[in-house]
């Protein structure tokens, strides 16, 4: 049902034009049949939104690669949003990656984000090349540009990549990325805006002509400070002290944390995350959804970014 001649930069120019602020949502892939249909309420919740585009997330090291790739095919072709496929090297040979290429294609998709992916087990830990695959994120990106008429989009790291020494490096591998071929970029998800203005404006320096592309910033909505300090941990994110402390306050000193509370104070942190981002001239908010809908239309709906059938 969707319309697979539209692209992510058409999506977002569309929605701009229509005076509206775009926002995306990125999806996990289920990994079961409970997992699938928590995912399809999600779908079609945020249909009713009219997001500019969704994504949805591949499993390390290719590991819900068959699924991921239906249920794509299946938002390409039963609904109104526009999907964008994830790509990763990890554990690929080319001709597998080839091979991908053409099942999403078959399939209608034709917005890639092309990442080089982190190792199965341990996101922090060494990872290690295909023997017959690629090595970098930029090969990745010129792979799929010989293989057809696809958008792609890659990853950035407002915190910088924690396998890069230092962030000006991190820069460079990123402008890497989009001289190769890339039309904009979505960032892991941060909690300090300022990371994200820094990494903007760095690649604004190093290439003016790169640094027009759309870095769209990624943003999680908290719903438990547990979850949210063990994700940050595994994406080698870091929390503000600030913002740290404001969620343990409403935490409570119980042996439980205060979910409620929790979920309160991270709607609002969002929230004011977003509504700074927007003021700084983000080109689109990007939600980290973990296939639930609720949080994220909350925060929306505090911008006044809901359409007003919702």
């Amino acid at each position: 049902m969707s319309d697979q001649s539209r692209t992510v930069l058409d999506r977002l120019d569309a929605v701009r034009a229509s005076g509206r602020m775009p926002f995306s949502v990125e999806f996990m892939p289920p990994r079961d049949e409970a997992g699938e249909a928590r995912l399809w309420r999600a779908v079609r919740t945020f249909e009713r939104m009219d997001p500019a585009f969704v994504s949805m997330t591949y499993g390390a090291g290719g590991s819900t690669r068959d699924r991921t790739v239906r249920v794509t095919g299946e938002i390409a072709a039963t609904t109104t949003l526009l999907p964008v496929a994830h790509l990763t090297a990890v554990n690929h040979s080319i001709s597998e990656l080839r091979g991908l290429m053409g099942a999403y294609a078959d399939q209608d998709v034709r917005n890639v984000l092309v990442l080089r992916g982190d190792p199965p087990g341990d996101p922090l830990g060494d990872w290690v090349r295909h023997p017959e695959g690629v090595e970098h994120a930029n090969e990745l990106v010129e792979l799929v540009r010989e293989l057809g008429e696809f958008q792609v989009g890659v990853a950035s790291f407002p915190e910088g990549h924690h396998r890069s020494p230092d962030r000006d490096t991190d820069v460079r591998y990123f402008v890497q990325k989009l001289r190769a071929g890339a039309d904009y970029s979505i960032t892991q998800m941060f909690f300090d805006v300022d990371d994200y203005l820094r990494l903007r404006d760095a690649v604004v320096a190093a290439d003016p002509e790169q640094g027009a592309k759309p870095l769209i910033p990624g943003i999680m909505p908290i719903t438990s400070l547990k979850s949210v300090v063990r994700m940050a941990e595994l994406s080698n994110a870091k929390i503000p002290d600030a913002m740290r402390d404001e969620l343990r306050a409403a935490a409570g000193d119980g042996p439980e944390e205060d979910r409620a509370a929790v979920r309160a104070a991270g709607i609002d942190i969002a929230t004011r995350m977003a509504e700074r981002l927007i003021a700084e001239g983000a080109p689109a908010l990007h939600f980290c959804t973990l296939n639930f809908a609720k949080a994220t239309s909350e925060v929306l709906d505090n911008l006044s970014m809901l359409p007003t059938s919702v």
